[in-house]
């Protein structure tokens, strides 16, 4: 009985591998679209002299010219065979891609609309994109661009798209602290997100290690804190970022991490950091009696009277620098020693004081002040939920706060959203980008080993490796009431760069942020409600070798073999 049950299992599932084969579009768009109708796989030649016509819009026109270079002169060589589209060479070809905007003035920020209708007819002649904003329109321009290809250029037809995304928040984490990535790698990261219709490049700028980002009212910060002046982000470097982020429909998020994580401030401001330049885990001691959970110690101490001078002015010129609607405070990871080893902080908490009044007055005298710029206040999922360290939620007022996740999957995402707040999931047991490299510690005694099997995870303590299966198949919303569901704002895969640097960025990014971009876009399920990941392997081969092509060093998910060899690679067991 149970082989027949385990033989039954099998051939259901080869049937449904082979019509996932069977149902796959010889060109297809990545992220899939909501809707894609293409009844009779066709396409036309485009008019060498091809044309985009649109209204005027200072960052959208730069996008049309963009686009139209791209779309005249990509002539993408497929992987896959596309024999099966009929193309007809004597037909008149595609000159025009008209394109209607409904709101013109709709700025870029958390919630814009971003769905688009796209129309390519089979007569030719003209195609037509409608969008409901220019954000939106972006959207529409990469998809219709991925759906030209060949040499002489090619263009799909016959078909009509209506699209828009499950999720309005959908970023990268970049981390520029621990390491350097200068001005080009983070703007051809933007480029790449545009391509995967990401929209937030959240960027982590300081943290204990350096503090890279030069703030006009307190230069010493970056001139004392950073690498060197040759690692450092001057104002005019902010602003080809954030202007590049608007051409591209991405925005840019800035991240300045307090009170945790600012031992880098120690070198301007040794006074007003606790524990700074101190070993991070002292010989003798216990993990829970550590300084930092990494090499770099430091947290800004909330009695200075001083920290709130110089936080003002960093708040002030990055709320300046940077026109996003949403700040990020960090308030992660605060580590109670680290704060016990001040003398100030000491006598405060033997005359009966905590820690987390501690990271109370120090929330209760900057998220105010963030506010009263017109901001509101992204913390790490740890100001309400660590276990010894948080804050009551009167100190966070809802309208006024978003939280992110990291830590315990879909468990802390039910806390933060049945608590009432909004949420970004960033789960580093599928979003983290670094893990599964091992550690960065040196003289590791875990890797002195000779059976291969006591390091773990490799001792990477967010271990194993995240592959882009696992991030695809991640349901952030998983476990939710509807209510619930509909405080999650979306995700943020994160790259945290202790073991990074622009050597490798396009390959721990790429191609696993776009399988969340996917998920977040348009679902990772099909009509049916069915998981397809493996349905998704061949497009996302497909996407990969695009991006390559468009100069982003995305690594391989299989073997070319797999692309010459379609179905051949799955598996048609249950594992």
């Amino acid at each position: 009985m149970a082989n027949s049950v385990a033989n039954f299992k099998l051939i259901i599932l080869v049937i449904s591998l082979f019509i996932t084969f069977v149902q796959s579009k010889p060109i297809d768009v990545w992220p899939k679209p909501r809707t894609f109708l293409w009844p009779k796989p066709q396409a036309r030649l485009l008019d060498p002299n091809f044309s985009i016509k649109s209204p005027y819009h200072q960052y959208f026109t730069p996008a049309v010219n963009r686009y139209r270079n791209l779309i005249v002169n990509e002539h993408y060589k497929p992987l896959f065979n596309l024999s099966s589209v009929s193309v007809t060479a004597s037909a008149p070809p595609l000159q025009t891609l008209l394109i209607e905007i409904f709101d013109l003035n709709s700025p870029l920020q958390q919630g814009v609309n971003e769905s688009y209708n796209l129309i390519i007819p089979a007569a030719g002649g003209s195609a037509s994109l409608t969008a409901q904003t220019v954000w939106a329109a972006m959207r529409g321009l990469e998809t219709f661009s991925q759906l030209v290809w060949g040499k002489p250029s090619i263009v799909a037809v016959g078909l009509t798209i209506s699209d828009s995304p499950i999720f309005g928040h959908r970023g990268i984490v970049l981390d520029t602290s621990r390491n350097y990535y200068k001005v080009e790698d983070i703007l051809r990261t933007i480029e790449a997100m545009s391509a995967n219709k990401l929209n937030v490049f959240h960027w982590h700028i300081t943290d204990s290690h350096s503090f890279p980002l030069v703030i006009p009212s307190e230069p010493e910060l970056a001139a004392r804190g950073s690498y060197g002046s040759d690692m450092q982000y001057s104002p005019d470097d902010v602003k080809r970022i954030v202007d590049f982020g608007f051409e591209h429909g991405v925005r840019v998020l800035p991240e300045i991490d307090s009170p945790g994580h600012t031992g880098s401030w120690a070198e301007a401001y040794p006074e007003i950091v606790a524990c700074a330049n101190k070993f991070w885990w002292p010989a003798g001691t216990k993990w829970e009696d550590r300084l930092a959970s990494e090499p770099g110690t430091g947290h800004l101490n909330p009695l200075h009277p001083k920290t709130y001078q110089v936080l003002t002015n960093v708040i002030r010129d990055v709320v300046a620098a940077f026109p996003e609607s949403l700040y990020h405070s960090g308030a992660d990871e605060i580590i109670p020693n680290c704060w016990k080893s001040d003398p100030t902080i000491k006598s405060f908490l033997s005359k009966g004081g905590t820690l987390s009044q501690l990271l109370e007055i120090f929330i209760n005298n900057t998220l105010p002040f963030i506010v009263s710029h017109n901001r509101t206040v992204v913390y790490w999922e740890d100001v309400l939920l660590d276990a010894t360290v948080r804050v009551d939620p009167s100190f966070l007022p809802r309208e006024h706060t978003i939280l992110q996740t990291w830590n315990n999957g879909h468990n802390n995402t039910k806390l933060i959203v049945s608590s009432g707040y909004r949420v970004i999931v960033s789960s580093s047991d599928f979003y983290y980008l670094d893990c599964g490299h091992g550690d960065f510690i040196g003289n590791d005694s875990r890797y002195d080993q000779q059976t291969g099997s006591g390091q773990g995870n490799g001792a990477s303590w967010c271990g194993p490796f995240k592959t882009w299966q696992m991030i695809y198949n991640y349901d952030i919303d998983l476990g939710l009431t509807e209510e619930e569901k509909k405080l999650v704002l979306g995700g943020e895969v994160a790259l945290w760069s202790e073991q990074a640097d622009p050597t490798v960025l396009d390959s721990r990014i790429w191609p696993r942020a776009s399988a969340m971009a996917e998920s977040l876009w348009s679902g990772n399920k099909d009509e049916m409600g069915k998981k397809r990941f493996g349905e998704a392997t061949d497009r996302l081969n497909e996407w990969r070798n695009r991006m390559v092509s468009r100069g982003i060093g995305a690594e391989p998910i299989q073997p070319l073999w797999c692309t010459r060899n379609p179905g051949m690679c799955n598996t048609v067991n249950l594992l």
